[in-house]
């Protein structure tokens, strides 16, 4: 019986199931503690690294999928740019630049308040839409930091890929 049978799935910790999911997928992880989990995930253009935690306080399993990226400092503000076209096209979730860290990251809170509980196929959602979101921009964002394309221009191949695939 996989975890998405199991009956008594509502009594089951979030990162519990973001565990069993990783185990399945045959996913590099490391079990931080009770309430996170971090793993990488290897994808088309790259291995992206995700964090899951669960804060009790506020009932918000929360979500970090980032990449390195180390953007020349002239390319920074057309990277904020850029950044914002593609969160205009996201509906679930955001992309952020830190720069402290050098890191790329979609970021998302999946709250559940009130007792709800998350299941192992919306928290596969979750995560595939993490990892699909990052892959769709990847390029878009090498075009414009590394290629000297504008993000105008940049996106246009964000949004062909999108169109693209059956």
């Amino acid at each position: 019986m996989t975890l998405s049978e199991h009956p008594l799935e509502d009594e089951v910790h979030p990162i519990d199931i973001v565990e069993h999911i990783a185990t399945d997928r045959d996913w590099e992880f490391d079990r931080i503690g009770d309430d996170q989990i971090a793993m990488a995930v290897e994808a088309q253009w790259r291995t992206y690294s995700l964090t899951l935690a669960w804060s009790g306080y506020d009932e918000t399993l929360r979500m970090v999928c980032s990449f390195e990226m180390e953007p020349p400092e002239g390319k920074v503000p057309k990277l904020y740019e850029l950044i914002n076209r593609m969160n205009d096209q996201c509906w679930a979730g955001a992309f952020t630049y830190w720069p402290e860290q050098k890191l790329m990251v979609y970021r998302y809170g999946l709250v559940l308040t009130g007792g709800q509980v998350a299941g192992s196929g919306q928290i596969d959602a979750l995560i595939n839409t993490a990892v699909n979101s990052a892959e769709r921009y990847y390029p878009a964002i090498q075009l414009m930091v590394w290629g000297d394309r504008s993000p105008e221009e940049a996106m246009q191949v964000a949004i062909a890929e999108a169109y693209g695939r059956a």
